[in-house]
């Protein structure tokens, strides 16, 4: 548990655990829609909160959720840069051509903490409390209309399948190659940028390499099951919703309302109460 928690579940039993992979789905992009729309501090607030209770009803270890961070670590601290010195406002400090103003600093938090709760709110709904097979089923569910038009709906669905259920095989596979690399005295972490370009070499081709023997091996079992797409499929188990997943998605979409209605009643309330503060 100590690597990257990209396409890896978390077994549980938890109310999150038990939710339809559709319901989560549609959750899922409605909380992002709604968290990249936040606009105001104290809505911030109470998405903070929603996340908090997530991460409570999950049962997952708060490390392991928000370790799902990690891969987007680099992209949230560049987004707060760039707002902390290119927002004009109240100047807070200045170093030649470097200027923090206040504006900067709210807004950067902000960004941070929109693209933060929108992995720490996918990743609970999807990936850690969700199987990747369970995310195929649901996303062929949804994309089922697209059939009328022609759209090979199943076959999209097993690549998906496919992908996220070798994403965490090729990250152990990746790991394993460097530290034999590394024990034969390869080196592929220092020197400049050429040089540790060349170095990688030693590791992506032996990769590259097991990647396609895996793909093989997968077309062989899946030709010796005669797997021939969806013509002719039945499944063992038939989802279904209940009354938990329709309360779920309806939350998410009172959310989703929340903060659109926010935008246009907050703002002008905000300006009243700073005229009216004087400031």
């Amino acid at each position: 548990m100590g690597k990257s928690m990209l396409g890896r579940s978390v077994p549980g039993n938890s109310l999150l655990h038990r939710l339809d992979a559709r319901v989560k789905f549609l959750s899922a992009i409605l909380i992002m829609a709604a968290t990249l729309s936040i606009r105001d501090i104290r809505v911030m607030g109470l998405f903070i909160l929603w996340t908090g209770l997530l991460m409570a009803v999950s049962r997952i270890r708060p490390g392991i959720i928000l370790r799902s961070i990690r891969p987007l670590l680099f992209i949230i601290i560049f987004a707060v840069i760039l707002h902390l010195f290119t927002v004009d406002g109240h100047l807070l400090f200045e170093w030649g051509v470097l200027r923090v103003t206040r504006e900067g600093l709210v807004s950067g938090f902000m960004t941070a903490m929109r693209l933060s709760l929108m992995v720490i709110n996918s990743s609970l709904l999807l990936t850690l409390t969700t199987a990747p097979l369970a995310i195929a089923d649901a996303l062929e569910s949804l994309l089922r209309p697209l059939a009328w038009l022609r759209f090979p709906v199943h076959e999209f669905a097993m690549m998906m399948s496919i992908a996220l259920r070798f994403v965490p095989t090729l990250m152990d596979e990746a790991d394993k190659i460097m530290k034999a690399q590394s024990s034969r005295g390869a080196d592929y972490d220092t020197g400049g940028l050429l040089g540790r370009a060349r170095g990688l070499v030693s590791i992506l081709v032996p990769l590259f390499i097991s990647s396609f023997r895996r793909a093989d091996d997968l077309a062989v079992a899946m030709d010796a099951r005669c797997y021939s797409g969806e013509e002719g499929r039945t499944r063992l188990y038939t989802a279904s919703l209940n009354k938990q997943d329709y309360a779920f998605l309806f939350a998410a979409l009172v959310l989703l309302t929340l903060v659109i209605l926010s935008r246009t009643l907050l703002s002008p309330l905000s300006g009243m109460m700073v005229a009216g503060l004087g400031l």
